[in-house]
């Protein structure tokens, strides 16, 4: 007999058909209100959950006694209650790897738009306001061979000081939960602490997870330590900053600029702050979004939920405590 999926998100024609010669499958097409009671109504018969931008918190799993595996089509996992799915030996998998480079583009994008002012200028030749040779009013500031600071060194920050170092020539700091021999070699980076990353950095780049210990990791305080000419990029997750710190900091031109594709709250409310100032590149948490990402990933997590729900170890398990089958 199938093992019934719940799916809240739409798939390829590819994946979905595959899926559903394995499982039966129940699609929300929406999480608008009508496609979260139809979610909770559903969640009785799951045992495969996959999807991607849902809080599942403990009172909503609950209404799942006979699920076994949840694939999330992300890497990041701050939307779910591990401990929760541990102890009910629930299997939670996400989809690493795939979006590392394109999530890294995403990075360097916001790096060369927010210090060139590309959004800022381009908005002012759409409006008709190029009359003249720009002046040094409008003058951007370089990136080659400036400092590139990241903190998290994963696979994200690897392949952005990659970029950094290869492609422009930058210096790269980092700061991470401990040194990596491996990265310092290959992109000559030095390990420091995150208050010396503050204030020597250019550039300063989240690529690190959303946790207990990173949010509000930077605030008032490591705003301050920043440079009048330093530019402060975010493509980890809004919570990690206090978002109000920022936009003083941003206000009282304490910092060049920000380039942000992730915010506390999303989508971002029209009328934020953020968005009015126009040293600020706001982007729609973007970081992974080409299709060709999008279906690697979408591709992952099916892999790991039929794996899952197969009586195998998926090849993504995020709470390794909760597997009791063998080892592979």
């Amino acid at each position: 007999m199938k093992k019934h999926v719940l799916l809240y998100k739409k798939l390829s024609p590819v994946l979905m058909d595959r899926l559903q010669q394995q499982a039966e499958v129940t699609l929300i097409d929406e999480l608008n209100a009508e496609g979260l009671q139809a979610l909770r109504q559903a969640l009785p018969r799951a045992q495969g959950l996959l999807g991607a931008s849902l809080r599942l918190d403990a009172e909503l799993l609950d209404l799942a006694p006979q699920l076994q595996a949840v694939a999330s089509v992300s890497v990041g996992v701050d939307n779910y209650d591990i401990d929760y799915l541990t102890r009910r030996g629930i299997l939670l998998s996400n989809t690493p790897d795939v979006l590392t480079e394109t999530t890294a583009d995403t990075g360097f994008a916001l790096i060369l738009a927010t210090a060139r002012r590309v959004v800022e200028l381009a908005n002012m030749v759409r409006a008709g306001q190029w009359q003249r040779t720009i002046g040094p009013l409008h003058f951007g500031s370089d990136v080659h061979g400036k400092t590139l600071g990241i903190i998290g060194m994963g696979r994200i920050g690897e392949a952005l000081a990659q970029r950094g170092h290869c492609g422009f020539g930058m210096p790269v700091l980092y700061h991470s939960t401990r040194p990596k021999p491996a990265v310092e070699q290959r992109f000559n980076a030095r390990y420091c602490s995150l208050e010396q990353l503050l204030q020597e950095a250019d550039f300063v780049c989240l690529t690190l997870p959303l946790t207990d210990q990173t949010q509000g990791l930077i605030g008032r305080r490591e705003l301050a330590l920043m440079r009048p000419e330093s530019i402060f990029i975010n493509i980890s997750r809004g919570k990690v900053v206090d978002e109000a710190a920022l936009i003083e900091a941003l206000q009282e031109r304490r910092i060049r600029g920000a380039g942000l594709d992730v915010f506390e709250r999303e989508p971002l409310a029209p009328d934020s702050r953020l968005l009015q100032l126009p040293q600020v590149v706001a982007t729609p948490h973007m970081g992974s979004a080409t299709h060709e990402t999008r279906e690697a990933m979408a591709r992952c997590a099916v892999d790991n939920l039929l794996a899952a729900l197969a009586g195998k170890r998926p090849p993504n398990l995020v709470n390794a405590q909760a597997w009791t089958g063998q080892p592979g």
